[in-house]
């Protein structure tokens, strides 16, 4: 008796498809009639927050357009190896080594046979051969091509190497044909490919980190700010969305790229950055306060440049200085606030300022560091700090910004959802 074909049997089978969130999904689509449903697929990936390449062999342009995929996955198609404009922008090299999974739907017999052999001839055969990332294949051929001898073995040869089948499915076939040998639906290839991807401790979390320094105007050109480079605050940003996050970060002015995966805002003054904090914590889950905020501000800018004045004896200036908005308390004190991290940057009793910091901005946690180390902290690789919490506290040793932040955010999953599931 032939099985049914496969759906999904109720809105819960979706719930775990956050943990797409921020992946990258590079799509082989081959010849065949199943082609039309990789559209589908497209789609259904997109939605589940992954971003996605599509490559397709000369075949599978006979059956669908790049253009139709080009505008669902809202990525140039990749169709050929030896494109000039394609190897000038992401050539095939970079697009393997950019793959966090390659799903090849429908994948044909063809193609099955060729990958088995080991053969590159076309851009989706190099890529197979290149890339680290898994590789994932939905098999989709006539019924009789599916139970050749052949096509088993090339079948049970790549599951040797590692690649994972998904289906096929049984029932009737474009051909007429009734049997085995028909792609899974697009739905029951995204819930196989959820399953085998390792989820991220913060897959499908909205995440806003704030880093760097603020400037505040005296005049035109000249300004208050403070040492502070933004690297901790980046590293943590990059770490989150490896964690699968969907990163914002509100960054000062510093000189540093863009941590991959990440939506940047940029920012000059303490004012701007409480503005940028607010709006985007918005149905936000987590915020982490990384940025050193001037806490005071000019209270007023001199429109032109203040000149020194010669006949003065004593050569001192004055200037009135006015409190800034607290950023972090401020998003604490938000109605539906989300999880709150703060930072204590601290010359003396480290610790107990942090717990003080803690309790009256009424934080969930507070990241507690020594600045007067000079080999750690402000414009430095390195950091040590402690997590400090209502009822927790643990020490990190000093180790490179990007070791401690993926340190930091393993800490802080755990008690974000620690407190959650109470």
């Amino acid at each position: 008796m032939l099985r049914s074909r496969q759906k999904l049997k109720s809105p819960l089978a979706m719930q775990n498809l956050h943990r797409l969130n921020n992946k990258r999904i590079l799509l082989g689509i081959t010849g065949g009639i199943a082609a039309y449903k990789s559209a589908e697929l497209v789609r259904h990936i997109r939605k589940a927050g992954a971003e996605v390449h599509v490559v397709m062999t000369p075949a599978a342009c006979e059956f669908i357009t790049p253009l139709t995929l080009q505008a669902l996955s809202g990525n140039p198609v990749h169709t050929s190896m030896l494109d000039p404009k394609a190897e000038a922008g992401m050539g095939h090299i970079e697009l393997a080594k950019w793959a966090d999974a390659v799903l090849i739907a429908p994948a044909s017999a063809d193609f099955i046979a060729r990958m088995t052999a080991g053969m590159g001839n076309d851009l989706l055969s190099t890529l197979c051969l290149v890339t680290n990332a898994p590789v994932y294949l939905a098999p989709a051929m006539n019924q009789g091509m599916w139970l050749d001898t052949a096509t088993q073995k090339n079948c049970e040869t790549l599951k040797d190497r590692g690649v994972t089948l998904f289906g096929p499915d049984e029932g009737y076939q474009a051909c007429g044909d009734v049997g085995p040998g028909r792609m899974l639906d697009p739905e029951v290839i995204l819930q196989h490919l959820v399953g085998h991807l390792e989820s991220g401790l913060l897959a499908g979390k909205k995440v806003v980190i704030t880093a760097g320094p603020t400037r505040e105007a005296i005049d035109p050109v000249r300004y208050i700010s403070n040492h502070s480079s933004g690297k901790m605050g980046f590293a943590l940003a990059a770490a989150a969305a490896e964690a699968g996050a969907t990163v914002t970060l509100i960054a000062g002015p510093v000189h540093l790229p863009t941590p991959e995966r990440v939506q940047r805002v940029d920012v000059i003054t303490a004012r701007d950055m409480h503005t940028a904090a607010m709006e985007h914590t918005e149905g936000s889950d987590l915020f982490i306060g990384c940025a050193a905020v001037a806490d005071y501000r000019p209270e007023t800018i001199a429109e032109s440049k203040i000149k020194k004045d010669p006949n003065s004896p004593d050569q001192t200036l004055d200037i009135k200085l006015v409190r800034n908005p607290d950023v972090v308390a401020s998003v604490a004190a938000k109605d539906n606030r989300p999880f709150v991290i703060g930072f204590a940057a601290e010359t003396h009793n480290v610790i107990e300022y942090a717990q003080d910091k803690l309790k009256r901005k009424k934080l969930d946690l507070i990241i507690a560091n020594d600045v007067s180390d000079t080999s750690i902290g402000f414009n430095s690789e390195e950091n040590a700090v402690t997590l400090v919490g209502a009822d927790f506290e643990e020490t990190l040793d000093k180790c490179s910004k990007r070791q401690l932040a993926g340190h930091l955010i393993e800490l802080i999953a755990q008690q974000y959802n620690l407190q959650t599931s109470n």
